[in-house]
């Protein structure tokens, strides 16, 4: 302002000096009066002196305040412009007093004083600018740089402002995105919100089918009813596989399809950016990191508006790559949680069914053992008892008739009593097999005690029954008697059920020497040319008469409809016997007649002749020394045994053979009567499995007490499992006798053990 101030005076001073020019004021007599007259000069003169010195003076007054309250660099300056202006204004209101009188000399010396040390400040202000105009060079370049310095600020603050606002925007929607776990919320209050945030013309979501190989759009934020666009896009499109495979937002060009699609082809949509999104799963970090396993991609697809040719901002871009991001991971989270909830249901499933699955175990277990315990107490004890008992009168002195029916309920007794315990063996075990008893036994007496008891049975059911048997069979093998025996009496047994009498039974044993016969393909797996292997053939079939009346073809019909009837529970028995037979390495089959009833059935069994299979040292064996009580008499014997009636049978047999028996029924009686007696006992017999205290446990008690000299202890049990014979040697057992206790084989292990 105090620049176009000056410029505008010393303008009017030269408009006035032409005009004055013009008008020859240079020639004009000065003393006229008149407005151009000496004394109104003067008077002008005078005024504009008293009025320069004013300002003068109060120039001063405001520098001074400026400097007293501004931390002003270059003060000694300012003082030297107060001095110069102060001495102006001083010499100006001196000259105000030289018009119209006499100067006087101390005014003329005063005005001379003042304009020399105005002369004298202005001199040394001129000299004093010369050196301040570097420095205020430096200062306006300074500036300068603040400036630039402070535009770049401004510009930074301005990004900052964009970048909370984004972060804000992002917070924002990041939480509505958190809120729900559901796939499809997510999705959609992804789109409502960005719609809202960049003012979109359309938001959609692309997805790729089960297969990948095509892209569905899924997710939209404006439905059209336009079915000119497709909502599927192959998974090979450029578009597609251009944003799949690069990070970040892209830009689509004006005729991509994608675009086209996102939009539905509307003349209100503009520039149309898009990105990929990670669609994580439980799968992809089984095995690896998400980026070395093959990863699903959703494509999200923003439309802008087509009004005020708006195009996409890097500020925008940036909101968009950070919302995709969270939308990637509140996805991969969701699915997280959808596969963790479905693993969680098929955890449930799968602990119903195994708690399902345990409850039928322990119920089959209960039932298992149920089932155990009533054959052990209701089937195998008493048959054990009976088995003893006759053992007993086998050794009194009875008639031709009375030993066959003694001898005969002996071996239907053990007959029985062996499938009680393979009954019981096979509930234990799952496989449903069980042990052989591979022994040495007499092939002749076993074919003639089954030949005695096939007769009574065709006799009692109205057959006749006719017996071969050749006479080179060998007579000393070794194999399981007691399982051979069963399954003959199974053919016979099987055999009279389908006919009702009027019929002659034949019993035929022979020696297998070739390869014929049926199922001789079979036979051969398992046939060599072993000289102590013997191929023993059992035959037996029905041979029917002749002449037949009415009434006998009518039973033959009956019993075979009654065959046929039973053909599903004949079966189930046959292939258990069958199993059977194929453990002791043979084979058996039934041959039907021409009506396709059994006619016959045919065994084939596998003995051996060369004692390869020594006697164990607790093996049961026969021994045809004869019975005595002279070697036993006076023998002092304990015995534990919590069966009552198998108790005083087997106390029974003892006295026979002339023992001294003491009798308890739990292993705590057994050592109270071992400690308190007067007279040592040499024999214990301990029943294995007798409640509260079993015989392993009474055995160690004993072995404890008395150390010096203990007695023999003989374990009684009805298993014939290998481990129960080596825990019994271990804890100090002599001997084991096997249930049914026979008075034959009690003789004999006593006579081993003393």
């Amino acid at each position: 302002m105090l620049r176009a101030l000056a410029f505008g005076s010393l303008i009017a001073y030269l408009v006035l000096s032409v005009v004055a020019i013009d008008n020859d004021l240079t020639n004009c007599n000065c003393d006229d009066e008149g407005f151009w007259g000496i004394h109104s000069i003067l008077e002008c003169q005078k005024v504009s002196d008293f009025l320069i010195a004013v300002a003068y003076f109060s120039i001063p007054v405001e520098l001074l305040y400026f400097v007293s309250c501004s931390n002003f660099p270059f003060k000694w300056v300012l003082l030297q412009f107060i001095a110069f202006i102060v001495l102006c204004g001083l010499t100006h209101l001196l000259n105000g007093w030289t018009y119209y009188r006499q100067h006087s000399f101390q005014l003329m010396l005063s005005l001379t004083i003042a304009k020399f040390l105005t002369a004298l400040v202005s001199c040394a202000t001129a000299i004093t600018l010369l050196t301040l105009i570097p420095l205020l060079l430096k200062v306006k370049v300074r500036e300068l740089f603040l400036r630039q310095n402070v535009f770049e600020l401004d510009q930074e603050v301005g990004m900052m402002k964009k970048q909370k606002e984004a972060s804000w925007h992002v917070r924002m929607l990041t939480r509505e995105i958190r809120k729900s776990l559901d796939k499809h919320t997510i999705l959609y209050t992804t789109l409502v919100e960005l719609s809202k945030i960049l003012d979109l013309q359309n938001c959609a979501v692309w997805m790729p089918n089960e297969s990948r190989t095509e892209m569905n759009l899924t997710h939209e934020l404006k439905t059209s009813s336009s079915n000119n666009y497709h909502l599927s896009l192959p998974i090979n499109d450029p578009d597609v596989l251009e944003i799949r495979g690069s990070k970040g937002v892209r830009i689509l060009r004006p005729e991509s399809a994608l675009g086209a699609a996102s939009s539905r082809g509307s003349s209100e949509s503009g520039a149309v950016a898009a990105i990929r999104m990670p669609m994580l799963q439980v799968s992809n970090f089984k095995g690896g990191t998400p980026e070395l396993v093959d990863t699903c991609y959703a494509i999200l697809v923003l439309v802008l508006p087509a009004a005020n040719s708006r195009v996409w901002s890097y500020h925008e871009m940036q909101i968009v790559d950070v919302v995709a991001d969270q939308v990637a991971v509140a996805l991969s989270h969701a699915a997280v949680l959808e596969e963790s909830q479905l693993m969680s249901e098929q955890l449930g499933e799968k602990n119903l069914a195994l708690q399902q699955a345990k409850k039928n175990a322990m119920m089959a277990s209960q039932a298992r053992n149920s089932f155990q315990k009533v054959m052990s107490h209701g089937m195998r004890r008493p048959m054990h008892s009976i088995l003893g008992l006759l053992s007993m009168f086998q050794e009194e002195n009875m008639s031709f008739e009375q030993r066959i029916i003694v001898d005969t309920m002996v071996k239907i007794g053990h007959v029985l009593s062996t499938l009680i315990n393979d009954v019981m063996e096979i509930s234990t075990k799952d496989n449903g097999r069980f042990q052989l008893e591979m022994r040495p036994f007499g092939l002749h007496s076993m074919i003639k005690e089954a030949s005695c008891l096939a007769k009574c049975l065709c006799m009692y059911k109205g057959f006749s029954f006719d017996f071969n048997v050749q006479i080179s069979l060998p007579d000393q093998v070794i194999g399981d008697e007691r399982r051979a025996f069963q399954v003959i009496l199974y053919m016979v047994g099987y055999l009279l059920n389908v006919y009702n009498g009027q019929g002659t039974v034949i019993f035929r044993v022979s020696q297998e020497s070739g390869i014929d016969g049926k199922d001789d393909k079979t036979l051969g797996v398992w046939r060599s040319s072993m000289p102590d292997e013997h191929y023993i053939k059992f035959d037996i079939g029905i041979s029917e008469q002749s002449s037949q009346s009415d009434g006998s073809i009518s039973a033959v019909n009956h019993a075979s409809r009654r065959h046929i009837s039973n053909e599903v529970k004949e079966g189930l028995s046959f292939s258990i016997c069958k199993k059977l037979v194929q453990m002791m390495q043979g084979n058996i089959w039934i041959s039907p007649n021409v009506i396709g009833v059994a006619q016959s059935m045919t065994l084939v069994l596998r003995f051996h002749t060369r004692p390869s299979f020594g006697r164990a040292i607790f093996a049961q064996g026969r021994s045809t020394e004869p019975v005595s009580n002279s070697q036993f008499r006076g023998l002092r014997v304990i015995l534990a045994d919590d069966d009552g009636v198998n108790r005083m049978v087997t106390k029974k047999l003892l006295e026979k053979l002339g023992c001294q028996v003491t009798s308890v029924s739990s292993g705590f009686e057994c050592l109270i009567a071992l400690t308190t007696a007067e007279k040592s006992f040499k024999i214990v017999l301990l029943d294995l499995h007798m409640p509260e205290m079993d015989g392993f446990e009474v055995a160690l008690r004993i072995r404890k007490l008395c150390s010096q000299n203990w007695p023999s202890i003989i374990a009684l049990t009805a298993s014939a499992e290998e481990y129960v014979m080596e825990r019994c040697l271990q804890v100090g057992m002599s001997g084991v006798i096997r249930k049914p206790i026979l008075l034959q084989g009690m003789a004999d292990e006593l006579r081993r053990v003393l």
